[in-house]
């Protein structure tokens, strides 16, 4: 048996925090905190750092850059997924779900065939991969053709989450013609003429996009996979995706559609860049604000990996929570929305995904990274 003795450790349980504690992990579980003793146990003193369990981010759509730094630079597929799944080691980070886009080639690398062998890809490497990488499929419900790959996706069993979005102007973040022109324009690169043709066909695709959804959402259902809706910017809009099926609310456009997930026993999840940034890329509602309001239940890297962390610690004293609730954000309430039973928590019983944090000039940063009970991420910033 593999045995492992953490000690030495303030410890953020679900809603306590112990100081100098101690965990007795075997084969990759937690099976005792605070025991009477580690004898047989390779023993870990981590000197008073804070071990919080391993967080679980269910939206980041940064393994989109690792694939395609740059317009139309694509690294190999492999490479693209090992690089991600260090980042998200050194972040903390011991589930995470690529977030890739079905959007029929509207938004860069944002084609279906293209975003389908990504989720391969994670797929093949996540058995040799440091934590456990999962695929979330975003779907652009103005792509008629996008099912067709997402059904193959769900009944390989290489989907592990889907969203449904709509990123036509008028609603959502793009309030007006205006808006989601600049932001492909910034973003995309794309000319006058590509934005025309690309604005008109979006608007004439929109047809037949309740039926797909109810599609998919049937289909994903039958697999247990879990379902979000994407910028929510109304609570009838809430009303009609929860009675589809949809139990997640990601990036609720204001208070008002946030609070009626949450009535409706949604998930709801906000960006973690949003907190340190202190406001919306979009202008939509401010994440602090939802967790002061008490209508965020997770916060998600979004697409930066290390941006959860600092979030974390720096929302106790910005939003006047405990650090408990704070780390729940991260962890089991991810954990409870995902459907994920086995982790999400420092609990006997669930898996040892671990992450011992250390301040750095002020800065939290992690120092020790345990995914099920294997250290896969270690570094002393002792040196100064």
């Amino acid at each position: 048996m593999n045995t492992l003795y953490l000690t030495g450790a303030r410890v953020v349980l679900h809603n306590d925090v112990l100081e100098d504690a101690a965990l007795l992990i075997e084969d990759g579980v937690i099976t005792a905190i605070n025991p009477e003793s580690g004898i047989g146990a390779h023993a870990i003193n981590l000197r008073g750092k804070t071990l919080i369990p391993g967080m679980i981010d269910l939206h980041c759509d940064a393994l989109e850059k690792e694939v395609e730094p740059r317009p139309n630079v694509h690294f190999p597929l492999d490479f693209a997924c090992a690089q991600a799944d260090k980042r998200n080691a050194a972040a903390g980070v011991t589930t995470v779900y690529h977030a890739l886009s079905f959007a029929n080639e509207e938004l860069g690398m944002r084609n279906n065939a293209f975003a389908a062998s990504v989720a391969h890809a994670v797929h093949a490497w996540n058995p040799h991969g440091l934590v456990d990488n999962r695929v979330h499929c975003r779907y652009e419900v103005t792509d008629p053709s996008a099912p067709e790959f997402l059904l193959e996706l769900i009944a390989a069993g290489e989907m592990h989450l889907l969203s449904v979005m709509d990123h036509s102007p008028g609603q959502g973040q793009f309030k007006d013609i205006a808006a989601f022109r600049d932001y492909l324009a910034r973003t995309y690169k794309k000319s006058e003429i590509e934005l025309d043709a690309l604005l008109q066909n979006k608007l004439a695709q929109g047809e037949g996009a309740m039926t797909r959804i109810r599609l998919l959402v049937e289909e994903a259902t039958k697999k247990g996979i879990p379902i979000a809706s994407h910028d929510d910017d109304t609570p009838e809009k809430v009303e009609t995706l929860h009675a589809l099926g949809v139990g997640i609310s990601e990036f609720p456009i204001n208070l008002e559609s946030a609070r009626a997930a949450r009535s409706k026993g949604m998930s709801t999840v906000f960006g973690a860049p949003n907190i340190l940034r202190g406001k919306s890329q979009s202008g939509a509602v401010r994440a602090l604000d939802a967790v002061m309001a008490g209508v965020a239940d997770c916060l998600c890297a979004d697409y930066h990996p290390a941006a959860l962390i600092v979030a974390v610690f720096r929302l106790p004293e910005l939003a006047g929570i405990s650090l408990a609730d704070s780390v729940r954000l991260v962890s089991a309430n991810p954990a409870r929305a995902a459907g994920l039973t086995d982790r999400g928590e420092i609990a006997i019983g669930k898996r040892a995904d671990l992450v011992a944090v250390t301040h750095v000039n002020g800065l939290v940063q992690a120092s020790s990274v345990f995914s099920a009970g294997k250290r896969v991420f270690e570094v002393s910033f002792d040196h100064g």
